[in-house]
């Protein structure tokens, strides 16, 4: 989350349009109408996805 705000800020500062509805990511959903449970499980969902890949590349090496 603390990306998508870097990212926002210095977009905004740089063109002075937003790249996300509002950040932090999570909010943009929301606003996009996403639900707040659904946002959490995708979010965990990704996160799994995320830990299995690197156990996976700590395995290759």
């Amino acid at each position: 989350n603390a990306l998508s705000v870097i990212i926002q800020v210095f977009w905004y500062k740089r063109t002075g349009r937003r790249v996300f509805r509002m950040a932090p990511f999570h909010h943009h959903l929301e606003l996009a109408g996403w639900k707040e449970t659904k946002v959490v499980v995708r979010w965990w969902i990704l996160s799994i996805a995320l830990a299995l890949c690197a156990i996976a590349l700590l395995k290759v090496r």
